[in-house]
C-alpha cells in the first residue's frame, strides 16, 4: 500500500514514524515533510493547501491512501476534492471538520446535542461584543472562531482582560479573518485532558489519554503555543470517566453530525475540562493534536496504518488496537521568541545522540535540511519524546535526551509532567 501524508510538523513525523513500521506499506511520501520524515521516505515538494497539487502527487505515486495531518486543508474540503477523483483518504471532510474550523458552529453544534460545555455568546460585531464583556462580572475566555493555528484562544481573569482580547482579535486582527466572528464564554475551573477518538459511519474508538500544557511558560504562564509537551495517559482518566465521556460527549456529537447529514471519518478530538459539575467540552478538533501525537502514537503496537486504512474505509469495528502500557512524555523545543517573532536557519546539533538513546524518539517538527545540517524552519522545532515504566520515568528520560540536543536560542519548559 503505497501511502502520502500531508503536513510538515511533529504530528506528521510521527504519524510518519508509525506508518513507516506497517508491513502493509509499500511506499511513503509526505508533501512537505521536514528534515526527519525524509528518513523515513520520500519528501515532495509543493504546498498541501494546493488541492490540485496534492491531486497530481497522489495520482502519479499510485496512492492508495492519504493521511492529512493539520487542520488547514480538511477545514479546505481537501478530503471532498480526492474523494470526487476516487482518493481514499483518512480525515473528515469540508462540513465535518467545520466542527474546529468554525467555532460558532461548533458551540451551537454541542449546544443541540446537550454536550456539556461552557455557556457562550458569538458576536461578529465589535461592539456588541465589547457590550456584553463589559456588563460582566466573571473571567472570561476570548476564541478567535476560525483557525488561529492553536493561538486563538485567550484566557482572561476578568472582563477588563476580556476587552483588551477583543480588541486584539477584531480591531487589531492579530489572528486575520479568523477574528471575523468571536465567542465569548465563561472560563471554566479544572484539569484539563485531551480525549481522542477514531470514528467512522458506526464505530467510535477512543483511544489513550493524554495531558496538554498550551502555555508558552513554565508554571502555565505566558501567551497560549500550539503546545509545549504532553504527557500520557492522564491519571485524571479511569475507565467511569472514559464511559462518560463517550456516551455525553462522543455519541451526541457524532449523532449531531449525522443529523446534518455528515459522516465523520477520522479522528476527533475533544479538549475536556474536569469540573466540579463533571466533564465539558473546551473545543473540538478535527485531527490528531500536536503534540498529543508525539504521546499517543508511539504507544500504539499495532499496524497503524492498518488502522487509518479501516477508519477510512469504514472497518474501523474490525480493528483491535494494542497498546504499550508504558507511559510516554513529550517535550518540545521551540525558538526564541516563539510564539512570537523567531529566527530560522539555527543549525541543530545532538539529534542523532539523543535518537540513539533507548525508548526515545526526536521528532522533528519546524526543520529543514541544509546540506548535511539541520537547521530551525520554524516556532516549534522538535518534540522530544521517551518512554517509560510511568510518567516521572519517561520525564526523566525525556530531559536527559534533551540536555544532548542544542541550538541558538532554544527554549522548553522544564515543568512538563512534573504531576
Amino acid at each position: 500500500m503505497n501511502a502520502l501524508l500531508l503536513g510538515s510538523g511533529g504530528r506528521e513525523h510521527a504519524i510518519a514514524h508509525a506508518i513507516s513500521k506497517s508491513k502493509k506499506l509499500g511506499n511513503l511520501f509526505i508533501l512537505p515533510g521536514n528534515a526527519g520524515t525524509a528518513q523515513l521516505g520520500t519528501n515532495l515538494p509543493g504546498d498541501l493547501n494546493n488541492h490540485e497539487q496534492v491531486l497530481v502527487a497522489a495520482k502519479q505515486n499510485g496512492i492508495d491512501l492519504v493521511v492529512v495531518g493539520p487542520e488547514k486543508p480538511l477545514c479546505d474540503g481537501i478530503v471532498d476534492r480526492l474523494a470526487a477523483e476516487g482518493v481514499k483518504v483518512f480525515g473528515p471532510t469540508k462540513a465535518a471538520a467545520r466542527i474546529e474550523g468554525d467555532k460558532a458552529y461548533s458551540k451551537e453544534l454541542m449546544r443541540r446535542a446537550l454536550v456539556p460545555t461552557a455557556e457562550a455568546r458569538v458576536f461578529s460585531d465589535y461592539q456588541a461584543a465589547r457590550s456584553y464583556v463589559a456588563t460582566r462580572d466573571y473571567a472570561l475566555v476570548v476564541k478567535a472562531a476560525g483557525l488561529a493555528a492553536g493561538k486563538g484562544v485567550i484566557v482572561c481573569d476578568d472582563p477588563s482582560q476580556g476587552l483588551l482580547a477583543l480588541e486584539k482579535i477584531m480591531v487589531d486582527r492579530a489572528f486575520g479573518d479568523a477574528g471575523d466572528t468571536v465567542v465569548v464564554e465563561e472560563r471554566l475551573t479544572g484539569a484539563e485532558i485531551s480525549v481522542l477518538a477514531l470514528v467512522d459511519d458506526t464505530t467510535i474508538y477512543l483511544l489513550e489519554t493524554a495531558q496538554d500544557y498550551k502555555k508558552v511558560g513554565e508554571g502555565d504562564t505566558g501567551p497560549n503555543t500550539g503546545g509545549m509537551g504532553t504527557f500520557s495517559p492522564s491519571p485524571l482518566a479511569d475507565d467511569k470517566l472514559l464511559d462518560q465521556v463517550q456516551r455525553s460527549v462522543f455519541v451526541p456529537i457524532v449523532d449531531a453530525l449525522k443529523s446534518d447529514n455528515i459522516t465523520y471519518r477520522g479522528v476527533l478530538y475533544a479538549g475536556i475540562m474536569l469540573t466540579p459539575a463533571g466533564p465539558k467540552v473546551l473545543e473540538f478538533n478535527c485531527r490528531f493534536g500536536d503534540p498529543e501525537a508525539q504521546v499517543i502514537i508511539p504507544r500504539i503496537r499495532s499496524d497503524f496504518l492498518e488502522i487509518l486504512d479501516a477508519t477510512a474505509s469504514g472497518r474501523l469495528a474490525d480493528m483491535v488496537i494494542d497498546w504499550d502500557p508504558r507511559a510516554a512524555v513529550c517535550v518540545v523545543l521551540a525558538s526564541q521568541g516563539y510564539p512570537g517573532e523567531y529566527h530560522k536557519g539555527k543549525v541543530v546539533t545532538g539529534i542523532g545522540i539523543a535518537d540513539q538513546l533507548n525508548d526515545t524518539y526526536v521528532f522533528h517538527a519546524g526543520t529543514s535540511q541544509l546540506g548535511e545540517q539541520v537547521v530551525t524552519n520554524g516556532g516549534r522545532v522538535l518534540g522530544l519524546t521517551a518512554l517509560g515504566s510511568d510518567v516521572s520515568a519517561a520525564r526523566s528520560l525525556a530531559y536527559t535526551a534533551i540536555e544532548k540536543i542544542d541550538f541558538d536560542g532554544v527554549q522548553f519548559r522544564r515543568d512538563i509532567a512534573a504531576i
